[in-house]
């Protein structure tokens, strides 16, 4: 660990390096990187639609498109029309059938010290017998399948043999309740449902198939439950509808020839959370996802099937899995290492262990994790040799600096480029951050464009605003991942993405500003932004300032109707270790906020917490944070990670009004 010694001495370490404001890629790792310059960004500028279809070329197509982008009906966009291709044949059969069958897809661990091993040869065997016991229940090309699995490889089996029949999958997180799934079952009509007997989660098992039914019996399409046999619990098996999964497979013939699909084929439907309205159906289709994953995963990881373990640690039931745990890794032939667990049990160091074990090169998490790993402190990684890791990524929410520097020094050793990546579900792959090999990092702010992108900061009428001031982000050119349409809801769709600035201007929905050489920050969502006394903050701005506070591990800001500013500052915040908050600590954060932003940021109100409502993703939930601050009562809690932690906050805050 670089700057190893106490934790006082590593805080000192990371305080001198917040004025460092650019870090160079090593040149032993430039040295070596796919892409060592960024030439390629102007090549691909030159040409956007045709240097995606040369990437498009990299995968194996049954019918090779000569057709890159059709613009005809925006923003209705499609790509590779003429070209026909299988996902399931990009990511399985044309290894085994290159000869590296025997190579290892997945290192799988368990919470309790379980281990497989699964090579690309077990997944054709597996794939191939599962699509043909789908097709054995009467489930074929565009029939919708809702898969509602843990971190096990079961899961990847059924997303595969869905793609291999033209089944577009609706998979669900393992963590959302039976009602959600039920909830999304029924708005995709989904004629078939892949679940499990039990989970298993911090040494707790949990019964998921009975839950299920007690949800899910009486929807009409619905006409096929297969059930993995994970844990062994006793599990209701209704006749004629439920199967286990391993007996239809033993059933199934051995060979299955995988569908010749259209590159527009629906792949995959993958519901939003749903916390505010009506769940969005986000439907991508095949050929131009896998080409924009497929590249972005060897590229900005610098991935080299050979030579790279990758771990991942986010979930299948989201984007990043579908993207990065399932088809990039394996479109690119690469070995994975997947976990079904906490990142804290059985122990806070789980994740460093499996990296030692594995051999992780690359690793990619979330930076609420990081933080969380930082509050727990540095001990934990430390019992662990993380000296293999030679990159690092992170992903779904931006990173304040101080975080990005413990995750620089603590985990990459000082060694490691790390790639701040920003993308949604709806954009399917990563759209903006450094190429390890060729650009600079900016610790906080995301990175450029990627080759092929046009991302621009713009004002409410669409124009570009001067560099460094704050606006909405949008992409201004169609690229192949993009969402197709939200799910038989077309006029959705237009509406959500496309009706602020035209159908030629997709807006984001969050904020950001660009800087002189085209770096982009993404601070947050539009409607995180505090209006004090007419000035407009982000939220994320004045929760990185309070974090990059010495003593300070996470912090969650909201606004407060306030009679004199219209809105006031106010803060839950999570110290490192067992400090305790008192007057004199919140007069410090206090006047560091001052210093970093300016008097008007400076929260009004400091709660202290041990936690934050976050979802099982990771996300804060604002809106419930806004919810106790005001007094106001709290609805439907239990897809939060903990919801337990609602009664604490109550408590806190009515602790702190006393």
């Amino acid at each position: 660990m670089a700057g190893a010694g106490t934790e006082e001495q590593l805080a000192q370490r990371l305080e001198e390096l917040l004025s460092v404001e650019r870090f160079s890629p090593p040149a032993a790792f430039t040295e070596q990187a796919l892409i060592a310059d960024d030439g390629v960004h102007a090549a691909a500028a030159a040409d956007p639609a045709a240097w995606w279809a040369e990437q498009a070329r990299a995968l194996s197509w049954f019918q090779e498109p000569t057709v890159a982008l059709d613009d005809s009906n925006p923003p209705f966009y499609k790509w590779f029309t003429d070209g026909t291709i299988n996902a399931s044949h990009v990511c399985v059969d044309r290894h085994v059938e290159a000869g590296n069958g025997d190579r290892v897809a997945f290192h799988w661990y368990g919470e309790e010290g379980e281990q497989r091993d699964v090579t690309y040869a077990d997944l054709h065997r597996d794939v191939q017998r599962m699509a043909g016991a789908l097709q054995a229940r009467g489930i074929g090309r565009g029939d919708v399948v809702g898969i509602f699995l843990p971190m096990i490889p079961e899961v990847v089996v059924a997303m595969l043999a869905c793609a291999r029949i033209g089944a577009p999958h609706n998979v669900v997180f393992g963590g959302f309740s039976a009602e959600s799934v039920r909830e999304r079952m029924e708005f995709s009509d989904a004629k078939a449902l892949i679940t499990v007997d039990a989970a298993r989660r911090k040494g707790k098992t949990a019964p998921v198939k009975a839950s299920v039914d007690a949800v899910m019996g009486d929807l009409p399409a619905l006409e096929s439950i297969f059930v993995v046999r994970h844990t062994g619990e006793d599990t209701p098996m209704t006749e004629g509808r439920d199967i286990w999964m391993h007996e239809a497979m033993a059933a199934a013939p051995a060979e299955h020839e995988p569908e010749e699909l259209p590159a527009e084929h629906p792949l995959f439907i993958l519901y939003s959370s749903g916390s505010t309205a009506k769940p969005k159906g986000i439907l991508h289709t095949t050929g131009g996802y896998l080409t924009g994953v497929a590249w972005t995963h060897k590229y900005v990881f610098d991935l080299k099937p050979e030579e790279d373990v990758w771990f991942c640690s986010a979930d299948v039931g989201w984007i990043t899995g579908h993207s990065y745990i399932v088809y990039g890794p394996l479109a690119n032939g690469v070995t994975s290492v997947m976990y079904e667990g906490a990142p804290d049990y059985p122990h806070k160091g789980i994740w460093w262990e499996l990296c030692e074990k594995s051999g992780a090169t690359v690793f990619y998490t979330a930076p609420t994790a990081i933080r969380a790993c930082m509050k727990w402190g540095p001990a934990h990684p430390a019992e662990f040799d993380l000296s293999r890791l030679r990159l690092l990524g992170t992903v779904g929410e931006p990173i304040n600096p101080k975080a990005w520097l413990w995750y620089h020094e603590v985990i990459g050793g000082g060694r490691c480029p790390i790639v701040d990546t920003w993308w949604q579900t709806e954009t399917a792959h990563i759209m903006i951050t450094t190429l390890p090999g060729a650009q600079d990092a900016k610790p906080g702010i995301a990175g450029t464009p990627l080759p092929g992108i046009d991302a621009a900061v713009v004002d409410e009428d669409g124009n570009e605003v001067p560099r460094g001031s704050q606006g909405l982000l949008v992409l201004r050119r169609p690229w192949p991942g993009m969402l197709r349409t939200l799910y038989r809801d077309d006029d959705r769709y237009v509406d959500t993405y496309w009706s602020r600035l035209g159908p030629e201007t997709y807006v984001v929905g969050d904020a950001a500003k660009m800087d002189d050489e085209g770096y982009v920050s993404v601070i947050g969502r539009i409607d995180d932004v505090l209006n004090v006394s007419g000035h407009r903050m982000s939220t994320a701005e004045i929760e990185s300032a309070i974090v990059s506070h010495e003593v300070v591990a996470e912090a969650a800001v909201i606004g407060q109707a306030d009679e004199d500013t219209g809105q006031s500052v106010a803060a839950f915040v999570i110290l490192q270790g067992d400090l305790v908050g008192d007057d004199e600590l919140e007069a410090a954060i206090r006047e560091h906020v001052a210093v970093r932003i300016g008097k008007l940021a400076r929260p009004k109100r400091i709660i202290w917490t041990d936690d934050l409502p976050k979802t099982r993703s990771g996300k804060i939930m604002r809106r419930l944070l806004r919810d106790i601050a005001e007094g106001r009562a709290v609805g439907d809690v239990t897809t939060l990670r903990d919801p337990a932690i609602m009664a604490q906050l109550q408590a806190q805050v009515s602790g702190d009004e006393g």
